[in-house]
């Protein structure tokens, strides 16, 4: 048993003893490969630092070579225009009238394309070649200026704005073959580099050329107009009220109108949609100079003639703003410009307003004499006249009045007061209902100013009260015949202007029948109603004049008769008057009736009681009824 332990045992041991050997020599093995390995790195690192040098010289060949192969392709691209030069520059020099506009667009741009490709390399040796096609570019867009100036030269002759005016043709325009051609021309001078080779950055040499030469045009077919528009406004007699459309400013308007539109056309059909305002305003700028020159003229001769003449500038304010506004809402342009030409007429307008008032006080103010008779001055129908024609400026008044404000106009220093440009206030937009009132209310303030002022003078001049009447009556007279024979009644319907008149008429009939009270008061008797019984009457309430006289003592008989007398004297003194005093015709009819209608009652009632007085024999009683009323009826 103890045998065949120690036999395993020593098995067992011996296995161990060749395992440790293999160990051993495994791990002499690890030694030998570790030691491998660490050499195998030392030469790999060696290899690295060899090689590291190598790859980083043929990454910047690599790059070299890149580089080489696209300066190669540049210099052939160079090339070909640089072979191509040659052509381009005769092309260039012969100019577009030899070789025709198309080819030389299409050689200019070929030129710019070539351009821009070299200075996009930014290369010096294309600095040459840039410099020669700068002068190319230059002198091919000197060239095509010259070519449109020309070309519109050849379209500029003044036209006669009165064969399309009062024809009513549209005014013409430049011809669709010629327009193409500026178009075309002007497509490359409005480009950058055409701009930059002119040195005229922001401006397009086209649309200063086209300003130039059409301007020009312009001017000088509304010269006529203007000029006609200075010598129809001149008028022959001095104190000759300014009547509508007499001066030629709204033919010359139509001109400018229908001219500026066709121009509108040629230049929406020439230059891109972002050139046509700054090219519309530019071709304009010289004819606008001239109107407003001719309205600054016109605008002297108003000022000078103010109280006749006032009436061109209304009718300027109207006219002038309407072709502004249609020529805005057409080409969104030159509404500011006509604004500042409009603004010496519409300061002057304003001023005419407070001024004509004012010179109704002056005017009257310096009369030394009225007419004797009673009549009419003839100042009263000028200034009805003047009312007549204001109404028909209706909404260029309706801006001026407004501006004003309702009423300001009575002051004698309102027209100077503000300004057209002033910032408004709000009582200047207080214009009631609308334009038409404020119209009636200064119409109405004028007749005011004039019969009151005419009333004042009176008073000084006329020292009969019934000559005042009379002379008062009449004017206010002829001013309701021309109301109710004019506009001017449509005008005041609503303005209380009956009223107001029939207000000054009754105060002109009662300081005339101030006269008659004498007749009227000789009509008057006493009657004691404590002396006996009722007066005695015939049949049928009818009074007895025989009973009457009997019951009178001989002084109340002497004091009838003297009455009778009194009134004799006093009626046909003032019938004779009646009769002398110059009266419109329903002035004398109106006095008349009222006349009738004061002394007739009084005179019947008196004639029915005292009549028996001298007893028929006519040496008291002059008058019976009917004949006092015919006689009262030939005052009418």
């Amino acid at each position: 048993m103890t045998k065949s332990r120690n036999a395993a045992f020593a098995e067992e041991s011996a296995e161990v003893e060749v395992l440790f050997a293999e160990a051993a020599k495994f791990d002499n093995i690890s030694k030998r490969i570790k030691s491998s390995l660490a050499r195998l790195d030392g030469g790999a690192q060696v290899v690295k630092d060899s090689i590291g040098p190598v790859y980083s010289n043929t990454q910047s060949l690599q790059t070299m070579n890149d580089n080489i192969d696209g300066i190669l392709a540049a210099i052939e691209k160079m090339l070909v225009p640089s072979e191509d030069m040659g052509r381009e520059e005769g092309i260039i020099r012969a100019g577009p009238a030899k070789v025709g506009l198309s080819e030389y667009l299409a050689s200019l741009k070929r030129i710019d394309r070539a351009l821009s490709q070299m200075m996009s390399k930014n290369l010096r040796v294309n600095q040459q070649a840039i410099g020669d096609f700068n002068e190319l570019l230059s002198e091919g867009s000197t060239h095509l200026q010259n070519l449109f100036r020309s070309t519109l030269a050849s379209n500029v002759q003044p036209v006669e704005p009165l064969h399309y005016i009062t024809k009513q043709l549209p005014f013409p325009t430049i011809a669709q073959r010629v327009i193409s051609d500026l178009g075309a021309i002007d497509s490359f001078m409005s480009s950058p580099t055409a701009r930059d080779v002119t040195h005229r950055q922001g401006e397009s040499a086209s649309v200063r050329i086209y300003a130039e030469s059409r301007g020009a045009y312009l001017s000088g077919s509304l010269q006529n107009l203007a000029t006609a528009s200075i010598n129809t406004s001149k008028k022959k007699k001095q104190d000759e009220i300014y009547r509508e459309g007499t001066s030629g400013i709204g033919t010359y308007a139509n001109g400018i109108e229908g001219i500026f539109l066709a121009e509108f056309q040629n230049i929406s059909a020439i230059f891109p949609r972002d050139d046509w305002g700054s090219a519309f305003q530019r071709t304009c700028r010289k004819p606008l100079a001239d109107f407003t020159k001719t309205i600054r003229e016109l605008n002297t001769h108003i000022k000078s003639n103010i109280t006749t003449d006032c009436f061109l500038a209304y009718e300027m304010i109207d006219i002038i703003s309407q072709v502004s506004f249609r020529l805005d809402s057409h080409t969104g342009e030159l509404k500011s410009a006509f604004a500042d030409a409009l603004k010496p007429i519409r300061e002057t307008a304003k001023s005419s307003i407070p001024e004509l008032i004012e010179d109704i006080r002056r005017r009257i103010q310096s009369m030394v004499t009225l007419p004797l008779d009673g009549a009419s001055i003839p100042y009263t129908t000028e200034i009805m006249n003047r009312l007549q024609t204001i109404i028909c400026y209706p909404k260029s008044l309706a801006s001026v009045l407004a501006s004003l404000g309702d009423g300001n106009w009575t002051s004698a220093s309102a027209g100077t007061h503000g300004s057209s440009t002033s910032i408004p206030t709000l009582k200047s937009f207080d214009v009631g209902a609308d334009g038409s009132q404020l119209l009636a209310h200064y119409i109405l303030d004028t007749m005011e100013t004039l019969l009151s002022t005419l009333e004042g003078k009176a008073r000084t001049l006329i020292k009969s009260k019934s000559l005042l009447g009379v002379f008062m009556a009449n004017n206010v007279a002829v001013m309701d015949r021309m109301i109710r024979s004019s506009d001017l009644s449509d005008v005041l319907s609503s303005a209380g202007a009956p009223a107001k008149i029939d207000s000054w008429r009754k105060k002109g009939t009662s300081a005339y029948l101030d006269s008659w009270r004498e007749p009227c008061s000789a009509l008057l008797d006493v009657q004691y109603t404590n002396r006996g019984g009722r007066p005695p009457s015939g049949s049928n309430g009818v009074i007895d004049s025989a009973a009457v006289i009997k019951g009178l003592g001989s002084k109340d008989k002497d004091t009838i008769k003297e009455k009778f007398k009194s009134f004799n004297t006093s009626f046909d003194d003032l019938s004779s008057k009646h009769k002398s005093m110059a009266m419109e015709r329903e002035v004398r009819s109106q006095l008349a009736r009222e006349v009738q209608a004061m002394i007739e009652p009084l005179y019947s009632r008196f004639w029915d009681r005292y009549h028996e007085v001298d007893k028929g024999k006519g040496k008291y009683v002059k008058y019976d009824k009917g004949s006092l009323s015919a006689q009262l009826a030939t005052l009418g």
